[in-house]
């Protein structure tokens, strides 16, 4: 039987598009295909705000940060925490990533067009020893043209595969099999679904409309996770982190459903650390959605009152920003699904930003402009949208009408007026003196030793009930799904392994659907900025890998 193509990519996401277009530059021959409309290329990526993870960087200089690779190895580590057989080559990817970030990842971008915007940001602080989980220091870079400017040359490659013959695009294609005679893996089979004029991120129908068979030498997943199938978030749930959520926001379309990597498996992958997941806890719901139960996550500054269902701070060091996941756990184990950020205008409008390249027009938009026009702003548009129009914000010119408001929101009376004056008050003393036994104060205070965080992402201390920084907000935060830290085994060349760790010949995965690199190079936690890279990085020797083996 001749073969269709070189290689066959499942999935037209970021990873996807990287390894297709290593391929073209391989000149390789190459089918890509994707369940959704091609209105949906790029998948996840397009919507995100684009993080980077850089190590040593001339932005992290420029901004007096001073970061090394071995810093980075140790935060990484210790935010991973392996401790499983299969960690070998988990590690072994985390490693090799790493050192990828702190070293070429940045110039090899740059000639492909990514450029980034001068402030990096701090994000998963940590607030525990130096050897535990967090970032030591500032290293999320934001792309100029968030999601979108991180694709962009990405898809330009492909397309120019098209242009010359290399490339051919078949969407509505449902792989439903992978298989191939004697052990080998070249044929990949499904469904054809009619064609659907869907807006991206939409729901598209999926309606059979025929059947498909392609053979290759090479086949590379990239399907994504399952972040958008709650059902399959809810039985893959770790014990770990308590009972699973009964109400959870969606940070991803629903297509995204892991159902490929089902698939897989039944071929013989060895899919591991399915119990490692990313979701976070500060999800509001879209006033304009996209997809059902679309949320939005707060990307928040240190300043805002974290309080749990029924109004008592969240303990140290579950701060803004510091440990999504040690909150999300003391979050399940508390009996409810939700908690709040107080806080006022002066701190909302300094301190909030909200993840998405549309949530972000400004920087997706590539405007100095509007740029500048977020810093002058009281409140940023986009986030004055969510004040305005937001299920979850409650604004208020005092404390009882917040309280009341908070309650009806979640139409239980769980705040007490009484304890959570108590709690804000004593907050507010912690602020008059240099000094403080508060240590939420004191991130405060060191984030604000950080010129990034001063100049655009810390409010000055100040009384939360100062009648000045007015009015009070709370907002109601949710759990908000998002990403698969595990995936199907791949070695360093991203070949898919078994059971017994034997590679499967003529199969490849890349992306979130082999957990980034290895089945899982995150560990139990992210660094954040780490899955764009993630996707760029193992698509990329995805690519590579299988471009070799075809010649």
């Amino acid at each position: 039987m001749a073969y269709d193509a070189d290689v066959i990519v499942i999935g037209a996401g970021l990873s996807g598009l990287v390894a297709t277009a290593e391929l073209v530059g391989a000149g390789r021959k190459v089918i890509l295909v994707d369940q959704e409309p091609e209105q949906s290329m790029g998948g996840q990526a397009h919507w995100s705000f684009g993080g980077l993870f850089l190590v040593d960087s001339p932005e992290q200089r420029r901004m007096r940060v001073r970061d090394s690779r071995d810093l980075a190895l140790q935060d990484w580590l210790g935010t991973a925490g392996f401790d499983r057989a299969e960690d070998h080559w988990p590690r072994r990817w985390a490693q090799a990533y790493v050192d990828f970030a702190s070293g070429e990842k940045r110039a090899w971008l740059r000639a492909r067009g990514v450029r980034f915007f001068p402030v990096v940001g701090w994000a998963e602080r940590g607030g525990y020893d130096a050897l535990g989980h967090g970032n030591s220091v500032p290293r999320f870079h934001i792309t100029w043209g968030t999601g979108p400017g991180i694709l962009a040359p990405f898809e330009q490659r492909v397309r120019e595969g098209v242009d010359r013959g290399l490339v051919e695009l078949r969407f509505r294609h449902r792989v439903t099999g992978l298989s191939g005679p004697a052990g080998t893996l070249d044929t990949v089979s499904g469904e054809v679904l009619e064609p659907s004029a869907a807006e991206r991120g939409t729901p598209s129908s999926r309606e059979v409309a025929g059947a498909f068979e392609y053979r290759a030498q090479a086949v590379i997943v990239t399907s994504g996770g399952i972040g958008g199938n709650h059902d399959l978030v809810r039985a893959q749930w770790p014990g770990r982190l308590g009972v699973p959520p009964a109400r959870m926001l969606s940070g991803v379309p629903a297509h995204v459903d892991g159902l490929l990597l089902g698939v897989a498996e039944r071929a013989g992958a060895h899919h591991i650390n399915g119990d490692r997941m990313w979701h976070y806890t500060e999800g509001v719901e879209n006033w304009d959605p996209i997809w059902a139960r679309h949320g939005i996550r707060i990307l928040p500054g240190p300043s805002s009152l974290w309080l749990d269902a029924r109004g008592h701070r969240l303990p140290v060091p579950l701060f803004p920003g510091f440990d999504t996941l040690g909150t999300l756990e003391h979050i399940m184990r508390s009996g409810h699904d939700h908690t709040w950020f107080v806080l006022n205008q002066r701190i909302i409008g300094k301190e909030f930003a909200l993840s998405g390249s549309e949530q972000n027009p400004d920087l997706t938009g590539k405007s100095i402009r509007g740029v500048l026009d977020r810093a002058r702003a009281a409140v940023p548009g986009p986030v004055r949208d969510f004040m305005d129009n937001g299920v979850d914000f409650v604004v208020r010119d005092d404390l009882p009408a917040l309280v009341r408001g908070m309650n009806a929101l979640t139409k239980e009376s769980l705040i007490n007026e009484e304890d959570l004056r108590r709690e804000i008050t004593a907050r507010d003393r912690e602020i008059r003196n240099p000094f403080t036994k508060d240590l939420q104060v004191m991130a405060i205070r060191g984030a604000r030793n950080y010129l990034g965080d001063k100049l655009i992402r810390t409010a000055a201390p100040h009384r939360v009930l100062d009648p000045k920084a007015g009015p009070l907000i709370a907002v109601r935060l949710n759990i908000l799904t998002r990403k698969s830290l595990g995936g199907l085994e791949t070695d360093l060349c991203a070949r898919v392994l078994d059971g017994q760790g034997r590679p499967l010949p003529g199969l490849y995965a890349a992306g979130e659907a082999a957990g980034f690199g290895g089945g899982g190079m995150h560990g139990y936690r992210s660094l954040e900025g780490t899955f764009l890279g993630g996707c760029i990085f193992s698509g990329r020797a995805a690519g590579r890998a299988a471009a070799r083996a075809v010649e």
